[in-house]
């Protein structure tokens, strides 16, 4: 059973090493973690708290505690939370379109984030939310949160490993593992290929506008899609990312001339059958943060992308 506690046994290979260095190099935390464990005590050796520069040797065991009590300037809001997977370590949940992940200037109450510090607050839980993914707010669909900063740490290292653009691809270890986001779409119009690879720059070319446009001077991003139904006019795809930009599948699609239905920032053509993006994160495939073990959650479609569907099984 999983504890707040983190326990490594240091190998026959290691003799008078520093513990900060053994932490990083061996271990593969991160030194942002590494430093606040060590400045808060929370670091023993054999039992006895230790100091970063502490030399360790084979055989040595050495104990990080995560308890925390930590506070974040949100205020807990009762509201309700679809918990699609939860451990001592994260909590996966299922967000409802409409909603914003994340306090705002503009939406400073009533987020995803408000109502899940209410929902720890519950349990006795001492966490704050610490995103690892993130949704647009009329998306729907699975969000990570890490419940300790070592779980952040490694979600969020382990997700940058997938990323092309990442100096962090080249870890072979971190290549190994898989961290795959796939989401359900609803396009206008028949796709030309089944299945498919866009392979294309995102950028923010207008400061001024939340609008994201493929353009030279963006980041290299990767979409890949598989035509999973046709209707008439309109195409039901499973859409995996390689790489996390802002809004991509939104532009992707829109970009080759499929928007997605509902899409009033990105599509030429208003939906009478949706209100917003037809687009939900149905699946993840993740590296458990402390076991490295795989770990898949699936979420079902959301009310009204099932009767869009239906709508457009009608027409056809």
């Amino acid at each position: 059973m999983l504890d707040n506690k983190l326990t490594y046994v240091v190998g026959a290979n290691i003799k008078d090493e520093k513990l900060r260095d053994y932490l990083k190099y061996t271990e593969n935390l991160s030194g942002r973690f590494i430093k606040s464990s060590g400045l808060t005590g929370k670091i023993r050796v054999n039992n006895n708290v230790a100091k970063l520069n502490h030399r360790i040797s084979s055989d040595d065991i050495i104990d990080i505690d995560m308890k925390t009590d930590e506070h974040q300037n949100i205020e807990p809001e009762k509201m309700e939370i679809d918990v699609a997977y939860e451990d001592i370590d994260l909590i996966i949940i299922n967000k409802r379109p409409g909603i914003v992940v994340h306090p705002t200037h503009g939406y400073p109450s009533g987020t995803l984030a408000n109502g899940v510090l209410y929902y720890f607050k519950e349990k006795n839980e001492k966490c704050i939310v610490r995103l690892v993914s993130r949704l647009d707010m009329d998306t729907s669909g699975l969000i990570i949160i890490a419940k300790n900063q070592y779980s952040h740490m490694a979600l969020a290292r382990d997700m940058q490993s997938k990323d092309v653009s990442s100096k962090e691809s080249d870890d072979k270890d971190l290549n190994n593992k898989i961290f795959e986001k796939s989401y359900i779409a609803v396009v206008h119009g028949n796709m030309e290929n089944k299945s498919g690879t866009i392979d294309l720059p995102i950028g923010n070319p207008n400061q001024d506008s939340a609008r994201r446009e493929v353009c030279d001077e963006g980041q290299r991003s990767i979409t890949h899609y598989e035509v999973i139904k046709s209707f008439k006019n309109a195409d039901l795809l499973k859409v995996t990312l390689e790489t996390g930009r802002t809004h991509q599948i939104r532009v992707h699609l829109s970009h080759i001339g499929h928007p997605l239905y509902g899409d009033s920032l990105y599509g030429t053509v208003e939906s009478e059958y949706i209100d917003r993006q037809a687009l939900h994160a149905y699946k993840l495939i993740i590296p458990h943060p402390r076991t490295g073990e795989q770990l898949t959650v699936e979420s079902n479609l959301p009310e009204d992308i099932n009767n869009l569907i239906s709508k457009l099984k009608s027409e056809a």
